[in-house]
Parts: C-alpha cells; sequence; structure tokens
C-alpha cells in the first residue's frame, strides 16, 4: 500500500530500510469512493493525504453555488487543507475523490512525531513545501500575467493526466473560467 509513498519520499530524501519500516509505523491507508469526501469546509483538517491511486480535488463553494477549484491531486501528490492543519481552525475547503481513491494519511499527532523523531522526515517536508510554494508561485504568475490560450496549453502540457482523467468543467474552475470560455478556447486551439 505504501510504495508510491515511499518512491515519492526516497526521490526527495533517500532511506534506510530501518527507516522506512519506522515512518510506516505512523502512516494510516484509506480508501474513499467516488464522490466521497476526505475533508469539508467548516471541519478541522486532520491529516495530510499522499495519493497513491485515484483524483482529488480542492475546492470552496461561493455563496451562488459556484465551485472554485484551488488543486487537483494525482497519484504521488500530496494534498490537504494545510491552514486548518497546522493551526487547528476550521478549513476553508472541500477536498473530495473524483475517482476511487486509496491515500495515505498523515495525522497531525504523527506529523509532529514525525518531525521530532525521523529528522529526514522533517527534510522531506521541507522540500516539499518549498516545491509547493513555487509551484503555487508559478500558477500565480500565469494567471496574471500569461493570456488563457497559454495557460491552457502549459496545463495541458505540464498535467496532461489532469486533462484527461478530470471533467472540461472542473478544469475551467480550476483556470478561473466558465465551461463555455474553456470550450471556446479549446476550439480555436484545435483548429490552429
Amino acid at each position: 500500500m505504501y510504495e508510491l509513498f515511499f518512491e515519492h519520499f526516497t526521490k526527495k530524501v533517500a532511506l534506510t530500510k530501518e527507516e522506512e519500516q519506522q515512518i510506516q509505523t505512523y502512516l494510516t491507508p484509506k480508501k474513499l469512493r467516488k464522490k466521497q469526501y476526505l475533508l469539508q469546509e467548516g471541519d478541522v483538517c486532520k491529516a495530510i493525504a499522499f495519493v497513491e491511486k485515484g483524483v482529488l480535488r480542492q475546492y470552496s463553494v461561493d455563496e451562488a453555488g459556484n465551485e472554485h477549484i484551488l488543486q487537483f491531486a494525482l497519484e504521488g501528490w500530496l494534498i490537504s487543507d494545510l491552514y486548518s492543519f497546522l493551526t487547528g481552525e476550521p478549513a476553508s475547503y472541500h477536498i473530495d475523490a473524483l475517482e476511487d481513491s486509496e491515500l495515505v494519511l498523515i495525522s497531525q499527532t504523527a506529523h509532529e512525531q514525525l518531525l521530532t523523531n525521523v529528522p529526514k522526515y522533517e527534510t522531506f517536508t521541507r522540500l516539499t513545501i518549498t516545491g509547493a510554494y513555487i509551484a503555487m508561485q508559478r500558477r500565480l504568475t500565469s494567471i496574471i500575467s500569461l493570456p488563457v490560450e497559454e495557460r491552457y496549453m502549459g496545463l495541458t502540457s505540464l498535467y496532461p493526466d489532469i486533462v484527461q482523467r478530470v471533467p472540461q468543467h472542473m478544469i475551467a474552475s480550476y483556470m478561473g473560467l466558465t465551461p463555455e470560455t474553456l470550450s471556446r478556447i479549446r476550439r480555436r486551439l484545435s483548429s490552429q
């Protein structure tokens, strides 16, 4: 169950078999069915989730009932409402499964114990958060500086699996577009 998690971990930080076994004692497997919630807005986020199999999304819903997708997470990605996880305050986002999914959860308690007891976990966490910050900064830069066609082409080239596995109306939400606008962009790009 933890193969992909440790493959992902050891790409950032090498582990001995003993360290891998020690870390595994802190991990909890979880399965979600399609459309099942991992987290609902207003609940406190109690875990960081690593996706072993499936697709999840993180989103908010505005007063008009419109979804605003912040993130997708496929195999090998982490997902959480990090603010809620770290502060213990209510979550601002929902996280649910777009496909039947298998997750590896790291609870708040496990996270704190791993940071204290396994120095390589602290290094892994720092590298992961740094990478996530860089990705977020790149996304914000593209939103404010690139034409929407270039943003869509960037998404399709960087993350072809998302485009194949996620419904177009959700990709439109992620990009801050209406589904109709995304359809027009896709038609324009396919006719070039």
